[in-house]
């Protein structure tokens, strides 16, 4: 699977041991920065990019890291037909795709460590929309208003 992910400074430290982890899992990475440290940057000029490349198809599933996540999340729904969702429990990471069929898993490196990280990513990207009715009813509700 391709993944597209982007940083911030405050989620710098976990950028390469998680391509590190995608990579042996067997993925492809495609990384749309931070590509160096900088304490200022701005967590949508690499949020949005990596957005832009899940909602045309270019990447299968996003990961955006920043302090919180909650600035990552807030950008990346900003993008129409992405659905991001901030996760810091194994059980969102899995019911968020399943139901809600969400194509990007944002996280707070400030709030998480790097062992769950790895397992919410692993988590995340091994799970499937379920395509129930009822999920598909309210994905479209959701869609008609990013028309």
């Amino acid at each position: 699977m391709m993944i597209g992910i982007a940083v911030d400074h405050g989620g710098f430290h976990l950028k390469t041991p998680l391509i590190t982890a995608l990579r042996e899992w067997g993925h492809e990475v495609r990384d749309f920065g931070a590509y160096h440290f900088e304490a200022d940057d701005d967590y949508p000029d690499f949020v949005i990019k990596a957005s832009a490349a899940l909602a045309k198809g270019e990447v299968e599933r996003g990961i955006a890291i920043c302090g919180s996540g909650i600035g990552a999340s807030v950008c990346a729904n900003k993008i129409r037909g992405i659905r991001a969702g901030l996760v810091s429990d194994v059980f969102s990471a899995h019911q968020g795709v399943e139901d809600d069929n969400m194509n990007m898993i944002c996280l707070g490196a400030r709030v998480i460590g790097y062992e769950l990280a790895i397992e919410l990513v692993e988590v995340f990207l091994k799970a499937r929309f379920s395509s129930c009715e009822r999920h598909l009813r309210r994905l479209a509700k959701l869609q008609a208003l990013e028309e």
